[in-house]
């Protein structure tokens, strides 16, 4: 396979790689599919050089900058400091490489909550050289094995209080031999077999040193036809990132504290509650509970600067204001779903505070769209973010004028690199990254969203693909044939909807609704399951039999 770094001579890296295992790069979409990458939009990502190791970077260089003692990682009444995570990302490294064998470019499946030892074991696997596999918690094991297989996985680490569904996909996989545990602060416990093995291990450790365009991250993300899709991230990647959106937008301080609800497998969540405080100096706080009331307890309690999490929380916060002080917060970050402008001038009017929008994918790692609170605009996501471009076209890539609707097309010096997959043609074309949203501009420059141009369905910050929820229902005995849709909710955004017709002998009541709802959480994350079931006689279609969605969708906004 031709190597995809020949493409972009400009771009940092060209160099020979440091990965033994080419796993993962043989399986890159070849140079002619990849977007036109561009380093020239803030200087810091002018100034990259060839070799580059997020870990190194972000981490060991901090440490030696002078910030050993300052705090990085919080969680519950516990913090560590940035020189106790550089040694226990050390001797995770140590394990990794004296232990289970790992070699470079290896994948490395990590599996917990937002916890300081996830964020360890996760600069670990940089620091060797391999890369990150990082997974939302609630994955069943079904979902888990797709990942594993499809990732080529050979090694885990997972917090001690998710082993079943891990270790039931690890039964199917060969290739999986060594499985690590550990607990949220590296507090040590029979189970702790990770920690066991870190106890024995030096606290020193020499990084690979890897080239910029080595791999370091696959994030996996749902897609339209309901087979999670591998986006390849480099090192490089995961820098241009914290140069972008937290330098010049969320003008991140080593005095904020920062939190969150995205999961660090939602690199909406890893940039923004991990890469961005650390890259500045500042420090996270993780907390256990889940829901809006955990993250304001959070804020109020240990007073937070800065949060990120999706819409619905923001609606929430707003509406509970007399039960907390949140009057540390100086900066709320929404990203994960569209803002809507009633919930921006609502939390305005309750907090003072200008709340930031944010669009961004899994393909393309972070925020491109964006503004500062003093530039945002209620209704208006924002414009493209220093270091990106952004346009709306027509269906054939020509860019189209203010006001008009049409597709979101993004450049910048990240990009959508799918493994493998024929999908990849789909979202990159002429050289730009089309996210799959409908958009229009202004003359100012100023993006509006119109409409998903998919089947995707975001809920809470989440994205679910309804082809993913009807490939379960179709499993069960008593469902012929269904379709899920996403339908306004006042709370959520969007809720998941499905119209199922049963087959003969079924009875639509209540008891089969709920049966259903339980038999989807049972098969699949409990967040993708369908809040809401109509039973009909039948589903729209073309004449060649192919379901019609958007009808359903239709006839949903009518109603």
């Amino acid at each position: 396979m031709v190597n995809s770094r020949s493409s972009q001579p400009h771009a940092p890296g060209g160099v020979p790689s440091a990965h033994i295992d080419t796993f993962a790069r043989d399986l890159l979409p070849p140079p002619a599919s990849q977007p036109v990458f561009d380093f020239t939009g803030v200087p810091e990502l002018a100034a990259y050089g060839n070799y580059q190791n997020a870990a190194t970077e972000l981490l060991d260089n901090m440490v030696a900058g002078g910030f050993s003692e300052r705090p990085v990682l919080h969680y519950e009444n516990k913090s560590w400091t940035y020189g106790d995570l550089l040694t226990l990302s050390n001797q995770i490294a140590r394990v990794l490489i004296e232990d289970c064998g790992m070699v470079t470019g290896a994948r490395v499946l990590l599996r917990a909550a937002n916890t300081p030892m996830l964020v360890a074991c996760w600069f670990a696997v940089l620091k060797a050289g391999g890369i990150c596999v990082t997974t939302m918690p609630l994955l069943r094991a079904r979902e888990l094995a797709y990942l594993i297989d499809r990732a080529g996985v050979t090694i885990a680490l997972s917090d001690v209080a998710l082993t079943d569904e891990l270790e039931e996909a690890a039964a199917s996989s060969p290739e999986l031999q060594n499985l690590l545990y550990f607990t949220a602060m590296a507090d040590g416990g029979s189970k702790a077999t990770l920690e066991t093995a870190m106890d024995e291990k030096q606290s020193d450790f020499t990084n690979v040193n890897t080239a910029a365009d080595d791999i370091a991250l696959i994030g996996f993300t749902s897609g339209t036809t309901g087979n999670p899709k591998g986006t390849v991230h480099y090192h490089r990647d995961l820098m241009a990132i914290t140069d972008c959106f937290p330098r010049y937008v969320g003008k991140i301080t080593p005095d904020d504290v920062i939190t969150g609800t995205p999961p660090l497998a939602f690199t909406f969540g890893l940039g923004g509650v991990t890469l961005f405080p650390m890259r500045f100096g500042a420090s996270t706080r993780f907390f256990p509970a889940s829901g809006p009331e955990a993250l304001f307890e959070t804020i109020d309690k240990y007073h937070v600067t800065q949060t990120y999490t999706a819409p619905t929380a923001f609606r929430a916060m707003a509406n509970l204001m007399d039960k907390y002080d949140l009057s540390s917060l100086r900066q709320g970050i929404s990203a994960g779903e569209t803002l809507p402008k009633a919930t921006w001038e609502a939390f305005r009017e309750a907090t003072g505070i200008r709340l930031i929008d944010g669009l961004g994918t899994t393909e393309m790692l972070h925020i491109f769209i964006s503004a500062s609170p003093e530039n945002m605009r209620p209704g208006f996501t924002g414009k493209a973010i220093p270091g990106y471009q952004a346009r709306v076209t027509d269906a054939d890539g020509v860019e189209l004028g203010p006001g008009t609707p049409g597709f979101l097309a993004v450049k910048g010096p990240t990009g959508c690199r799918y493994m493998d997959d024929p999908r990849q043609t789909n979202y990159v074309k002429d050289g730009w990254n089309y996210p799959g949203d409908v958009y229009e501009m202004d003359e100012q420059g100023y993006f509006k969203y119109v409409a998903r141009a998919d089947d995707m369905i975001i809920s809470s910050g989440y994205n679910i693909s309804g082809p993913e929820v009807e490939n379960i229902l179709l499993e069960h005995a008593s469902v012929a044939e269904c379709a899920v849709v996403g339908v306004p909710d006042q709370e959520r955004t969007n809720i998941v909807k499905a119209f199922i017709v049963l087959r003969d002998g079924q009875d639509a009541g209540e008891a089969l609704t709920q049966t259903l709802q339980d038999f989807v959480k049972s098969e699949i994350a409990p967040y993708k399951y369908p809040r809401a079931i109509e039973f009909v006689d039948a589903l729209p279609k073309t004449a060649t039999g192919k379901l019609q969605r958007f009808r359903l969708r239709q006839e949903e906004d009518q109603s």
